[in-house]
């Protein structure tokens, strides 16, 4: 049994997935609800969303994700941070998911990636769980309904949640499995139901394909001053450092919350919806993203709810602190309707810095942006990914290493050439911790990091006086209007200067052990950069 609207030439049975008792093709919101419900997957909660628990997989499996190792692509991917899979494991690992699914409903969606028609990607999702299409739905973009009957993929992810792969037969390490393969235009995850997976899959694919176009991707959140969509900021930084919250500025309009790509055209949303954390989220702080936690279709993912009211506990971190919810970009009021914007005029990267020695905000020269980048310097927050319970400090080069198929000189190149041809500014910003490392200082501010962020972005703050941070190098605002002077030094918010100096040159010996592997590949400038110890 079939129903939905599909290009008669691209059924399932015309690419070669036959014997499925029921295919669902590009339901809309209700159509998934419904079929989610009645399966059993979730309920609806109040304000009509959906909500849902994702299982023993409360997070991204980055140990379970492998790129074929096809012959087109050997020489092309980083294969020191992707794990490798051989094309005939590969093989064998797709026919047996077929194999498992027959006699089972699917539900397949038709989508695209990117706003940008010139440089977009065609997504076809199979997926056993309705939900999961519903999720697909708001986070990738939706063709028009006369455009799904000439719609032919680019790329098909099969998320068979139920299929448990065998790593001696399969060649990977559990019987999770996310596997892509670039040359078969195919993704296959198994044995998770975290709906993430699908989203960060489009991610890795656009990440490998689009470098080779010219077009930078950028694992980022991005806005546009009012009436000035030329006036692009975009925010570099991993989950939990910020991204989604300090990008939904009411006083700039939103052209997306987590992945981007930058042309000669300008700026263009990846996605057509956002995947926000909800964990403590704060209706007075965050009134935007709170409010989606009571609209139509949002999906709420692995929260605690009372079983009568349906009344959500944004503090209840039992199931896990990654609880979240998709929604649709126009349930932001302030979001962009095209998702695009001219080239970025402001470049800021959000780490969290679990250490308490990195100042809110500091100013970057090109090369000092282009050392950063590469650093990627953060902390795996609580939650984020399966086993990190509290802040882990680590270095995820270019912001987002988990997604970059290729070597990240590719993307720092990138980054590098784009900076020198149009001039935009960068900034530094910490949303971690002031006053002491983790567990004795306390977490940043939001309203000091807001402060200052829209210092850097009005133009006020490139007019303050600076100093010099003797660590890193760095300029540091020595005062800025409604931001507490103390903040700006973070040595002078530890009660012990001495021990704050040795955590500064502990982080410095961190930084500089890691860039070892880029040295070779990056100019002297870059290398200048570099932070010294003091």
């Amino acid at each position: 049994m079939e129903t939905g609207i599909v290009n008669p030439a691209r059924t399932l049975d015309a690419t070669g997935i036959s014997g499925l008792s029921k295919i669902h093709y590009n339901l809309n919101e209700a159509g998934l609800m419904q079929a989610a419900v009645a399966r059993g997957e979730g309920e609806i909660g109040n304000g009509g969303t959906f909500l849902c628990s994702t299982g023993k997989h409360t997070g991204r499996s980055p140990k379970d994700k492998f790129v074929v190792q096809d012959p087109s692509v050997l020489d092309q991917v980083w294969w020191e941070n992707n794990s490798p899979m051989s094309p005939e494991h590969f093989a064998t690992l797709h026919a047996d998911m077929l194999e498992h699914m027959k006699g089972r409903e699917y539900f397949v969606e038709d989508l695209y990636g990117g706003a940008d028609p010139e440089y977009r990607l065609n997504v076809r999702l199979i997926t056993e769980l309705a939900w999961h299409g519903l999720f697909i739905r708001h986070l990738l973009r939706r063709p028009e309904i006369a455009e799904l009957e000439s719609f032919v993929e680019d790329f098909t992810i099969i998320n068979c949640p139920s299929f448990k792969a065998d790593p001696a037969r399969h060649g990977c390490r559990s019987e999770t499995v996310i596997a892509i393969s670039f040359e078969k235009k195919l993704v296959l995850i198994a044995d998770t139901s975290y709906a993430g997976e699908n989203k960060k899959s489009v991610f890795s694919i656009l990440n490998y394909l689009l470098p080779e176009k010219g077009v930078m991707p950028m694992h980022c959140s991005a806005n546009h001053a009012k009436d000035d969509p030329d006036d692009v900021a975009v925010f570099f930084g991993l989950s939990g450092t910020g991204k989604t919250t300090l990008s939904a500025d009411p006083g700039r309009v939103l052209i997306g919350d987590d992945e981007h790509g930058w042309s000669d055209n300008g700026t263009f949303n990846f996605e057509g919806g956002c995947y926000a954390k909800t964990i403590s989220l704060n209706p007075e702080a965050e009134p935007e993203i709170y409010a989606t936690t009571t609209k139509f279709a949002t999906v709420i993912e692995n929260m605690v709810y009372d079983p009568n009211t349906k009344v959500l506990d944004f503090e209840d971190d039992s199931l896990t602190a990654n609880m979240r919810c998709a929604y649709p970009l126009h349930y932001i009021s302030n979001a962009s309707e095209t998702s695009l914007g001219g080239i970025p005029k402001n470049i800021i990267m959000l780490t969290c810095d679990a250490y308490g020695v990195l100042p809110p905000i500091a100013r970057l020269t090109p090369a000092q942006a282009m050392y950063h980048f590469l650093s990627g310097f953060t902390s795996k927050v609580a939650g984020t990914e399966k086993g990190v319970t509290e802040p882990q400090p680590t270095f995820s080069t270019c912001f987002g290493a988990p997604f970059m198929p290729r070597r990240p000189e590719v993307y720092g190149a990138l980054l590098r050439d784009k900076i020198a041809e149009f001039g935009s500014e960068c900034w530094l910003v910490n949303t971690g911790w002031t006053g002491g490392a983790y567990g004795t200082g306390s977490r940043m501010p939001i309203r000091a990091t807001r402060a200052l962020l829209t210092a850097a972005l009005d133009g006020s703050l490139g007019k303050a006086e600076f100093r010099r941070d003797p660590h890193f190098g760095f300029e540091v605002p020595v005062a800025v209007p409604g931001v507490d002077a103390t903040l700006l030094d973070p040595r002078a918010t530890w009660a012990d200067g001495a021990a704050y100096d040795a955590q500064a040159t502990r982080l410095v010996e961190m930084f500089a052990k890691n860039f070892d592997q880029y040295v070779a590949h990056v100019g002297e400038d870059v290398i200048a950069a570099a932070p010294k110890a003091a």
